[in-house]
């Protein structure tokens, strides 16, 4: 369920972007995106989250959109907060180490003025 993202006048995906799986039981999903380490600074994640987003609430089964972002990933977890995302927990990846969860009602609407 992941994509490339690509941007329009580059060669190459400047990273990747998705959703972990389809909604829980609880109306859940969550995203996940990734920026190239070079491509990073330029907006490309804002726009990959964007896009889950408007993909997440389109769907009738959705209800919450979850983030899990470590904790030193202070880019990311700024970006989510913009969104209306807020701190719920943490839990342990066996892959990423300790993350800290975010999530976000379908019904939340557009970000703030604060966000972009």
């Amino acid at each position: 369920m992941t994509r490339f993202v690509y941007v329009p006048g580059e060669n190459a995906p400047v990273g990747v972007a998705g959703f972990h799986g389809p909604p829980d039981e609880a109306g859940m999903v969550e995203v996940g995106y990734r920026i190239d380490p070079k491509q990073r600074r330029k907006g490309y994640a804002r726009q990959a989250l964007e896009t889950l987003l408007a993909v997440a609430r389109a769907h009738p089964d959705v209800r919450v959109v979850r983030a899990t972002i470590s904790p030193d990933n202070v880019a990311s977890r700024s970006l989510v907060k913009g969104y209306g995302f807020e701190d719920v927990g943490e839990q342990w990846d066996d892959e990423d180490g300790l993350e800290i969860i975010f999530e976000v009602g379908v019904d939340a609407g557009p970000p703030t003025s604060g966000a972009r």
